[in-house]
């Protein structure tokens, strides 16, 4: 029996792209399925965007979710061995030490409200079609291969699936297309243009993304300060982390004192700092590479 071919998607892009060159038979095996992760926070513009999208596919979307991040990340757990309250889920936000020290979380969002459900879905679909996915004892029974949007120009990105039936490839590298290809292509086509996939409140965004959203969905960018400001005081109340304060942007400033048309027009000297001082692309270095495409 065959693998079974899936998509993941993120919703942006290169996933959108790589769905529609599915759907008019440029890249196969034709996928029965594409899978969105929905955290619920997404912004309005991507969800309209999936309505749009699944409506030109010949396969469903399968959209599912585990809840909402947002509440998700404002919930502290209490270690019933320590008495210690932590983050159940870990946003990656920028942290301030009671000496002033700067930090930042660990990144469970990704895997916990994105790849886990996607992995879920799919074992699921796999069982509604009566498919035996292979594990260790039967290594040769099917798996299912996992679509992941990357591009040629992310190639860093690409991470092996830590489930042992999953395999995760990556059509658009192995045809040599760039993000670039897919906007010229979906331009070709006459499509619109993708949204960028990504939740209302993520610290990764760029300026430029930050300034788009303040911008051009300022409800949703409003979400976003309402949400630090919730987040604040719950990044102080932890007793397991040395901080006692919390952010969504590097400078550490809250998101509604930030002059974004600023930082943007100054070319993005910030993020050269941060290049030049050896950080590495921090949205890159995730889990399972699945997150934004």
């Amino acid at each position: 029996m065959e693998d079974i071919n899936a998509i993941s998607l993120g919703g942006g892009v290169q996933s959108s792209a790589l769905a529609l060159m599915a759907a008019a038979g440029e890249i196969g095996p034709m996928p029965v399925a594409a899978f969105f992760g929905d955290t619920k926070v997404e912004p309005k513009s991507v969800y309209v965007w999936l309505d749009w999208l699944e409506k030109r596919l010949p396969f469903p979307v399968i959209r599912a979710s585990r809840g909402d991040l947002g509440e998700s990340a404002l919930r502290l757990r209490t270690s019933a061995k320590t008495g210690h309250r932590y983050f159940g889920t870990s946003l990656p936000i920028y942290t301030l030490g009671p000496k002033g020290e700067a930090g930042m979380l660990r990144r469970d969002c990704t895997l916990d409200f994105k790849v886990a459900v996607v992995r879920r879905e799919a074992k699921k679909l796999a069982a509604e079609r009566g498919v035996a996915l292979r594990d260790r004892r039967h290594p040769d029974r099917p798996s299912v291969a996992m679509w992941i949007g990357i591009s040629t120009d992310e190639a860093h990105r690409m991470k092996d699936s830590r489930d042992f039936k999953i395999r995760n490839v990556w059509p658009l590298i192995d045809a040599g297309i760039s993000r670039a290809d897919c906007l010229r292509w979906m331009e070709s086509k006459g499509y619109p243009r993708p949204p960028r996939s990504a939740c209302v409140f993520c610290p990764y965004h760029s300026d430029e993304e930050w300034l788009r959203l303040k911008t051009e969905e300022p409800e949703e960018f409003a979400k976003a300060v309402a949400f630090e400001k919730k987040l604040r005081p719950v990044v102080a109340a932890s007793t397991s982390l040395d901080a006692v304060d919390g952010f969504l942007h590097e400078t550490m400033q809250p998101l509604g004192d930030i002059d974004f048309a600023k930082l943007v027009a100054e070319g993005g000297r910030l993020a050269r700092r941060l290049r030049a001082a050896g950080q590495r692309d921090l949205f890159g270095n995730e889990c399972e590479g699945m997150c934004g495409v």
